[in-house]
């Protein structure tokens, strides 16, 4: 098995190749190609985490995203961030969250308070 680390853009378009092929022979876990590919796509997610790192997403998105899944409006989240009036503002990013409301959302909606804490992007 001739498997390099990856380091260039090249390697990686290279490695992404023999993924292809690997993938579309569907090898069996076990066998030379399955530990190939198995050996491959460990050292291309590991490029791509540190070529192509993504950061936390923005608090407010986040909370619009936790809305969305669970089918919540602002009305829901007024236990979590007060009177529906404020939570328009921290939707419209009008108004930051407070440590309080962090928490809160944190406990209620299950949202990473590290992606709660940071700043919001201004959009």
């Amino acid at each position: 098995m001739d498997i390099r680390p990856i380091r260039t853009e090249a390697d990686y378009k290279s490695a992404l190749k023999a993924i292809s092929h690997l993938v579309e022979i569907d090898p069996d876990i076990g066998t030379p190609e399955g530990d190939r590919l198995d050996v491959l796509s460990t050292l291309v997610q590991a490029y791509e985490a540190k070529t192509f790192p993504i950061g936390l997403p923005d608090p407010v998105e986040a909370i619009r995203f936790r809305m969305e899944q669970a089918g919540l409006t602002a009305k829901d989240l007024e236990p979590m961030i007060g009177q529906r009036n404020r939570v328009y503002e921290v939707l419209n990013r009008k108004r930051s969250l407070t440590l309080p409301m962090i928490w809160k959302l944190h406990k209620g909606l299950g949202i990473p308070a590290e992606n709660l804490i940071q700043p919001p992007a201004h959009v």
